[in-house]
């Protein structure tokens, strides 16, 4: 298969996402990344993972950020004592994503890779959520904390995302029209919604 198809899938926290991202790519014989891209990232531009797990899906954003922004070529200018920019950081990541969608089908998780892979020919855009008293009952199962602190947990981690994703795309995180295909993972379950990305998947790329 000479052509490279991608699928980027944004999700609610606790939606099952990155399950469901790698069972789908695990049925379609495609890479899965995603904080894997961070150790990537890290080898390839020689920095720790530290700054990228540190600047990863967050919302501040730096005050060099707001000097040198996403679409400047990466400098030294981007360093000050010892601090990279936020956008600096996103742009290595980006640089990373773009090149692993160059050399083979992939399944990303978040990062705005849906952005970052807007020109590519082949790329369909995903947006999982699901109910929230199945989202409750995931990170409580996950994380092992009582059920208050979990739903704080997932209102404050969807906030960091949305504001991560609005900031670096220009379009609105969870948003229908931000995406090809949005879908409840509470209505089929995990490995239903797995199986139906896939069939649309495969119409899709007419694979």
């Amino acid at each position: 298969m000479n052509e490279k198809f991608i699928i980027s899938i944004g999700r609610q926290f606790g939606s099952g996402g990155r399950e469901i991202g790698e069972k789908l790519a695990a049925s379609l014989e495609f890479s899965f990344y995603d904080k894997e891209l961070i150790q990537l990232a890290s080898e390839q531009s020689g920095l720790g993972k530290e700054f990228f797990e540190k600047a990863d899906e967050k919302t501040s954003f730096s005050f060099l950020g707001g000097l040198f922004g996403a679409h400047n070529n990466f400098s030294n200018e981007m360093y000050s004592n010892s601090y990279l920019s936020n956008e600096a950081l996103f742009k290595l990541q980006s640089d990373v994503i773009s090149d692993l969608a160059q050399k083979q089908s992939c399944v990303f998780i978040g990062r705005c890779a849906d952005y970052v892979l807007k020109d590519h020919p082949h790329c369909l855009n995903i947006f999982i959520s699901a109910d929230m008293d199945d989202r409750i009952k995931r990170i409580i199962r996950k994380q092992n904390i009582p059920e208050n602190k979990a739903a704080d947990l997932i209102e404050k981690t969807d906030k960091k995302r949305a504001s991560y994703y609005n900031y670096y795309s220009n379009k609105v995180w969870g948003a229908a029209d931000s995406y090809h295909l949005c879908i409840n993972s509470s209505v089929l379950g995990i490995d239903g919604t797995v199986e139906a990305i896939r069939d649309f998947a495969v119409k899709m790329f007419k694979i």
